[in-house]
């Protein structure tokens, strides 16, 4: 069995070069295959609100449903760095930090939490969740719990000014003791920029190729979502095709009598 990775194994692969790469899970079944082929870091992500949960966004997605989630990744899971997304609302205080992100790691087994924003109550929640020995990794850009007062999908960081605000969060962030952040939806120049400036590694999703690591959705990843896929997913398989076709051909088999073959039972 590979070591299993850890918070300086993610700085250290940023030292060397080596890329990080991660993907996202919401179930045992699929944890144990993404741990089979070494991937890096599992987030189970609130993304459980839209894609497994049926959602319009992530905003509705409680503790409760986050912690049984990541309790059946946790269970698959021998090699990879399991990381579980604070849901929103779940870190408003210092105290509610604390609080909820303690028990991803006492009762889920995860190995670390991820937060979205870099202003002053995300940075105080980071400093005090590193002071307890709860690694935290943050998210900038487009952060999904922002839904709301972004307006929508969109790139974020485009204008000087926003660049420069983004580049100085994640500098505080850190500061602050983050471990790790993800850069969704800026500017390939601008992830670049904050990449190279910053000692932690950056994991990017619709931030262009020169961060420290990539993550995807497991389900934009190989075909099990909707339709619609984001500009910045590729799709590596089609398996909500395959499955249907396997499924209709099995309902026709029952119809036709086809399946079970007829046996006998001793």
């Amino acid at each position: 069995m590979s070591k299993a990775v850890s918070v300086p194994d993610l700085k250290r692969m940023k030292q060397r070069g080596e890329l990080i790469v991660a993907v996202t899970a919401y179930d045992y079944s699929t944890a144990v295959l993404l741990d089979q082929v070494n991937v890096d870091l599992i987030l189970v992500g609130d993304s459980l609100a839209t894609v497994m949960l049926g959602h319009p966004n992530t905003l509705p997605v409680n503790m409760e449903e986050m912690l049984h989630h990541t309790r059946a990744v946790a269970r698959g899971v021998q090699r990879a760095m399991v990381v579980a997304d604070l849901p929103f609302m779940s870190y408003y205080t210092v105290e509610a930090a604390l609080e909820n992100a303690g028990r991803f790691l006492k009762e889920a087994r995860a190995a670390a939490v991820k937060l979205e924003g870099g202003k002053p109550p995300q940075l105080a929640a980071v400093t005090a969740l590193v002071a307890q020995g709860i690694p935290v990794v943050a998210h900038l850009g487009f952060t999904p719990q922002s839904i709301h007062a972004l307006g929508g999908y969109y790139v974020q960081g485009k204008s000087l000014e926003s660049a420069k605000q983004l580049q100085a969060e994640a500098e505080l962030l850190a500061k602050a003791g983050a471990c790790a952040l993800v850069l969704e939806l800026v500017p390939p120049t601008l992830a670049a920029a904050i990449s190279s400036d910053l000692e932690i590694p950056t994991i990017g999703i619709g931030a262009g190729p020169y961060c420290d690591g990539q993550i995807q959705v497991f389900h934009d990843l190989v075909g099990l979502g909707a339709d619609y896929v984001p500009k910045h997913a590729a799709r590596y398989a089609e398996l909500r095709r395959e499955i249907c076709q396997a499924v209709e051909r099995y309902a026709a088999d029952v119809r036709a009598r086809r399946f079970p073959e007829a046996e006998v039972m001793t």
